[in-house]
């Protein structure tokens, strides 16, 4: 097995019949096939969407709800079928499961992410396999996760996991309409590919995302040295076929870069939506930092603090033409930052150990 420590993201469309109901049966399959990964000593967490549409078809409201309610009533009812189903379903392999339930502010500090991953950590350790999925009773739309594809990735990204595997309805990326017979599967993204031309902006049927978000959060995932491959869940054996080495299965891999990413650069790397201020750094200061050697910000190359932020928030940082050039941990706070701006022989605005540059 190529792979000992991998994250498994399961769709709704997965997990979702036609009309909405849950799938046992698939839920019951890749189960199964999770099992089989475990007991040969695969260390697996498994992301599951499912709970809103669980809720949706326990309660089948007719009435008008707003949305954010609708979502809140969904989940609280549907998460609780949805443990219990997996609960069930593992137990009769012999395998225990936890509970994860988060949100997107549980990303936002180094503590918090910390205390997320330890506890995670405690139960791989302790052969419990975490089921993870966002706390949407609590989660409203400013501070929720673009959809479970998000989550996952933070989710591999925080493990240290060898590889992601989102299963969604459809085999992979398709250089064309899916829907098109002449259009086929992109087998392998390198880094730096361009596929935007073959990506729809439409969303899935019961989840909130669609292909977009799944190859932004990819290709992130796979700059960070984890392999990331997207695959039809509904296909049976799917996960086994994947993961076995002499079978041919059509799918979508991104493929990983070299080298180590830190954990605080990881935790960066996925902290742009917690960025507190704006550091904008002139001509030269861009090609220093996006340069092949491992550079700190310098205040000398700063033209422009904005925004308040306190020392060690997470800022972002522009070029000279307003484009995002990373984001980094200050080590100072605003006032601060704009009183030696400019200036030579000062230290590191943003020291390199805590600079993610895209």
């Amino acid at each position: 097995m190529k792979f000992k420590k991998i994250a498994v993201k399961i769709g709704s469309n997965v997990l979702t019949r036609a009309d909405g109901t849950l799938d046992i049966t698939r839920m019951s399959s890749i189960v199964d096939q999770i099992s089989q990964l475990h007991n040969k000593g695969v260390e697996i967490v498994l992301i599951s969407s499912g709970a809103v549409a669980s809720g949706r078809s326990i309660l089948g409201i007719k009435k008008k709800m707003d949305v954010v309610d609708q979502r809140q009533l969904y989940s609280a009812v549907g998460q609780v079928k949805l443990i219990n189903l997996y609960y069930d379903l593992f137990r009769e392999h012999g395998i225990t499961v936890g509970q994860v339930l988060t949100t997107k502010e549980n990303f936002s500090s180094r503590r918090h992410y910390l205390n997320q991953r330890n506890c995670m950590r405690v139960m791989l350790e302790n052969d419990v396999i975490p089921v993870v999925n966002e706390n949407d009773t609590v989660s409203v739309s400013e501070l929720m996760f673009t959809d479970n594809d998000e989550l996952s990735g933070l989710i591999a990204s925080m493990m240290d996991m060898q590889a992601l595997i989102i299963l969604s309805n459809i085999d992979g990326v398709y250089n064309g309409n899916p829907a098109d017979p002449t259009s086929s599967v992109i087998r392998k993204i390198e880094k730096g590919q361009d596929i935007t031309d073959f990506i729809q902006s439409s969303k899935s049927t019961f989840g909130r995302g669609g292909m977009l978000t799944k190859t932004t959060i990819a290709r992130k995932i796979a700059d960070e040295g984890i392999e990331v491959f997207i695959a039809n869940g509904k296909h049976d054996d799917m996960l086994l076929r994947l993961l076995d080495k002499k079978a041919d299965v059509i799918c979508t891999q991104f493929v990983a870069s070299k080298g180590d990413v830190s954990s605080v650069k990881k935790w960066i790397a996925h902290s742009e939506g917690f960025a507190k201020g704006e550091i904008h750094v002139n001509e030269n200061a861009a090609k220093a930092l996006s340069g092949e050697k491992a550079v700190s910000l310098l205040p000398i190359g700063v033209t422009e603090i904005i925004g308040d932020f306190e020392k060690d928030d997470i800022v972002r940082i522009l070029d000279h033409n307003s484009s995002l050039l990373g984001i980094g941990k200050v080590q100072y706070d605003s006032q601060k930052a704009r009183e030696i701006t400019g200036k030579k022989n000062q230290k590191p605005l943003v020291h390199c150990d805590y600079l993610y540059l895209e």
